[in-house]
């Protein structure tokens, strides 16, 4: 999407310089897909003790383990 934007030199200039991108375009994607991850994972950080969880890894381990050896053995 092409648009118009005024933003001030030196911060296109900084973003560059520190995404090492000589594009200006590829600069500030990088720079808008970085503040999109840490927002998102300041939310998920906000979730922390507000969702339960009840995961039995080593049940999940002992099955998985268990249709490996049944895969193996069908194939010999």
């Amino acid at each position: 999407m092409r648009a118009t934007l005024s933003i001030p030199d030196e911060l296109v200039s900084e973003v560059q310089k520190i995404s090492g991108e000589k594009s200006k375009t590829k600069a500030i994607t990088i720079a808008m897909q970085e503040f999109i991850r840490q927002q998102r994972v300041k939310e998920l950080i906000g979730l922390r003790g507000k969702i339960k969880i009840d995961y039995n890894w080593k049940k999940e381990e002992a099955l998985e383990l268990d249709l490996q050896d049944k895969r193996e053995k069908s194939l010999e």
